[in-house]
């Protein structure tokens, strides 16, 4: 059997993550205690306390979603060694979650890995101001359906909109300016579209408007020291494994910009051996897209004491 491990990006967060799990287990408790402090003395606040008690609305803000989703993604990889699991073969992560696969895959220290995805955040919420940018999923619709719409909106408008994450079959995101966005919304209401769904989500990931961010991304991503990855992440970018550091770099830089191929990435594992795969962070939004695109492979997701033990159990 070959196992491998995915690791949630945003959307998946919500206040109190991971509490259940701190209260319940003495041992999981101290793990998710030292690695959320670690983050917060990088960042300068406490972020065990905001994902703890909120107020949504800031747990939700870019600059501080992105090292909450990845301290909880990797204080639940230390729980998973702790209790001595198996050790996947691969490894990957829906856009942030990207960078939670590196962290696990020993490729970037985890305090320098909090502080470059807190200057993710900020470089992706000043590249667009608030209300300029959306997103919305398309759901029921072929991709080319879909990015054709995108490209007709486009053309007409002279603005942004473009498919920017290809998460299951018939679930497409789009993404860029809103008035562009919503007039994609439209077509695809009166096209082959089943459902249309606007996101809670003010930057709009993935597109051209993340260009600016992009170039500080570029910058910063020097100053931080790489390690070939002990364990081969896939890229959502390129859908490939990268062992050289510059080209891991150049990668992150490429997906603030560029879609998120997850079908991709999860029919790369199955045909490189993957049967089972397990979620690693709050929450199951990649369980169940992941169901959508192969029904035959097993997935569990981990995220309190409860799915803990009883992948454990399973996989025993």
């Amino acid at each position: 059997m070959s196992i491998a491990f995915i690791f949630p990006g945003q959307g998946s967060q919500s206040v109190g993550m991971l509490g259940t799990i701190a209260d319940e287990n003495p041992s999981y408790g101290e793990i998710i205690a030292s690695t959320f402090q670690q983050a917060s003395d990088v960042l300068g606040y406490d972020l065990w306390e905001i994902t703890q008690k909120g107020p949504e609305s800031k747990l939700n803000s870019t600059r501080i979603t992105q090292p909450a989703m990845l301290s909880a993604g990797y204080a639940l990889w230390q729980i998973w060694k702790d209790r001595n699991g198996k050790v996947p073969a691969v490894l990957s992560g829906h856009s942030l979650g990207e960078y939670t696969a590196l962290v696990c895959a020993e490729a970037i220290d985890f305090s320098d890995a909090i502080d470059l995805v807190a200057s993710r955040g900020r470089y992706m919420q000043d590249a667009v101001e608030a209300g300029e940018g959306a997103m919305a999923a398309i759901l029921g619709m072929e991709n080319d359906d879909v990015i054709k719409v995108c490209e007709e909106v486009a053309q007409t408008s002279e603005r942004i909109v473009s498919a920017v994450n290809f998460n299951a079959p018939g679930q497409v995101v789009i993404a860029g300016h809103a008035d562009a966005v919503e007039q994609a919304m439209a077509l695809a209401k009166n096209g082959a579209a089943k459902k249309v769904i606007k996101l809670p989500i003010s930057v709009p990931s993935h597109c051209a408007l993340m260009d600016s961010a992009a170039v500080k991304l570029e910058k910063k991503l020097q100053t931080i020291s790489f390690e070939r990855p002990v364990i081969p992440v896939i890229n959502n970018v390129h859908v490939t494994i990268e062992s050289d550091t510059d080209s891991i770099r150049g990668s992150l830089v490429k997906q603030l910009y560029k879609p998120v191929r997850w079908v991709e990435v999860i029919n790369k594992m199955i045909a490189e051996g993957t049967d089972q795969i397990i979620e690693c962070g709050p929450g199951k939004v990649l369980t169940g897209l992941n169901k959508r695109i192969n029904r035959q492979i097993s997935i569990y997701p981990i995220f309190d004491t409860a799915t803990i033990d009883k992948t454990f159990e399973e996989l025993s």
